[in-house]
């Protein structure tokens, strides 16, 4: 099977992390990814350790996109980011409205990331790769699904070049929403963000935040194997890769895999997929 793959890191917080990180790399830039992209903390709280983290895949020979968030940063802020990448060979970028952090009043010069899609065109032009977010089961903070939507094509409007989605355990929300983007002229690639399953608890927080739905049945079954982390895993990998197959035979233009800085789930995934490693 064939397909463009991606793969989205979070900037390591010790040394620990960073030799990590790298051995999770090493496996997953067998898979040849068309990028790794790396996340920016809520209100840039990771802003150093981001670059950091791009500019050493970058020098391995791998292109990486940074994370960019409008919340909480100034246009000279951004400005000078921009720079700064263009100067390292960055030629992508995810670009975010990004969570306010909690406490704080002011969200800066971008409150939406069209907002910042649009200042990143003025100020340079067609020099990235625009990549944008969006949510098939709707963004949590949104009014109704059609409002999330004219959202989103504000931001492709502005100049993204593609999206990812929020992560989602059900195909035809993927396909239903890619068929009403098409409805309002979308025409950018919509790559299926991808969660493997890792843990239960920390899936349900996350997708309780995010608004991502895990599906009854699978949330039952997940909750019945308790600290049989060994056997909720091996669920999950059947799970994903069933939903990655429905994707790719869809005519999904990629998959774009949430990492958390692991490699052992999504290689195995991968394999069963029979996508080839180099």
């Amino acid at each position: 099977m064939k397909a463009d793959i991606s793969f989205e890191f979070f900037p390591p917080k010790t040394e620990e992390g960073i030799i990590k990180l790298r051995e999770a790399r090493k496996q997953l830039a067998l898979m040849q990814p068309k990028f790794f992209s790396v996340t920016f903390g809520a209100g840039g709280s990771t802003k150093d350790r981001t670059m950091e983290t791009v500019l050493e895949i970058q020098s391995e020979g791998f292109e990486a996109a940074p994370h960019i968030s409008g919340i909480s940063s100034t246009k000279q802020e951004i400005k000078d980011l921009l720079q700064t990448y263009q100067s390292n060979g960055i030629r992508r970028l995810v670009v975010l409205r990004g969570d306010l952090p909690s406490g704080e009043v002011s969200v800066g010069d971008f409150a939406h990331a069209n907002q910042l899609v649009s200042f990143i065109r003025e100020q340079a032009g067609n020099a990235f790769e625009i990549e944008v977010a969006a949510y098939p089961e709707t963004h949590p903070e949104a009014r109704s699904a059609s409002k999330d939507l004219e959202h989103f094509k504000t931001k492709v409007d502005a100049g993204a070049n593609a999206a990812i989605t929020q992560y989602f355990y059900n195909a035809d929300a993927y396909f239903q929403f890619v068929d009403r983007c098409e409805s309002l002229g979308i025409s950018i690639p919509i790559v299926p963000g991808i969660m493997p399953i890792y843990n239960y608890t920390q899936l349900a927080r996350f997708s309780n935040v995010c608004g991502a739905e895990i599906p009854r049945w699978l949330s039952l079954r997940l909750q019945d194997y308790g600290d049989d982390i060994a056997s909720l895993r091996a669920l999950g990998v059947d799970v994903v890769t069933s939903l990655c197959e429905k994707l790719l035979d869809g005519g999904a233009p990629g998959l774009h895999f949430y990492t958390m800085n692991q490699s052992g789930i999504i290689s195995q995934i991968t394999s069963n997929l029979g996508l080839k490693q180099s």
